[in-house]
């Protein structure tokens, strides 16, 4: 069985920026709560690998992911390659004129979707502590991706825009209601 997550916001800057920002993965550590640093081996096209360096409560994990396709400014598509069965794509659609402020030049929706298999985990990944099981480990991350997705997409728009705003957060897909 899968899970998934699903959120999108509008974000008041063109198709090119959107996407030259969301295929530079190492920044993403600045937005997390969990994601502690990236490293990245490739040039962004596909191919090119990242490991990301978790860490939660008493866990640590590096999870490696490779960029699978691209279609800029549009969409860039990941999958994650070691312990896990997950996969992932951010969009960028940009919206039309009639939808733009008066007082913005663009306007895009930048979605990320994200599908994740937990039973797929690998259990000789993480140390986990004694008496603890993976289902108690996957049960508790489970709502904490959907939070930190929401996090992200926060903190990416005030980064792009340059200022804070309050965000409107569709929640299209939960790992409770997908």
């Amino acid at each position: 069985m899968s899970d998934a997550v699903e959120v999108s916001t509008v974000v008041y800057i063109s198709p090119e920026e959107a996407y030259d920002f969301i295929v530079d993965f190492p920044r993403y550590a600045r937005y997390s709560k969990y994601l502690s640093r990236v490293t990245q081996n490739g040039d962004g096209h596909p191919g090119t690998e990242y490991d990301l360096h978790f860490e939660w409560w008493k866990l640590s994990y590096t999870a490696r992911s490779r960029v699978t396709d691209t279609e800029p400014p549009r969409r860039l598509d990941w999958q994650i390659i070691k312990d896990l069965d997950a996969a992932g794509q951010w969009h960028i659609e940009p919206l039309p004129d009639s939808e733009v402020p008066a007082d913005r030049e663009h306007a895009v929706r930048v979605r990320l979707d994200i599908d994740f298999h937990p039973q797929s985990a690998n259990t000789d990944a993480l140390e986990l502590p004694r008496f603890v099981n993976l289902s108690w480990v996957v049960e508790k991350v489970k709502p904490l991706v959907q939070e930190e997705a929401e996090r992200v997409v926060r903190r990416i728009v005030a980064d792009l825009e340059g200022e804070t705003r309050d965000v409107d957060l569709e929640i299209h897909k939960t790992p409770d209601r997908v």
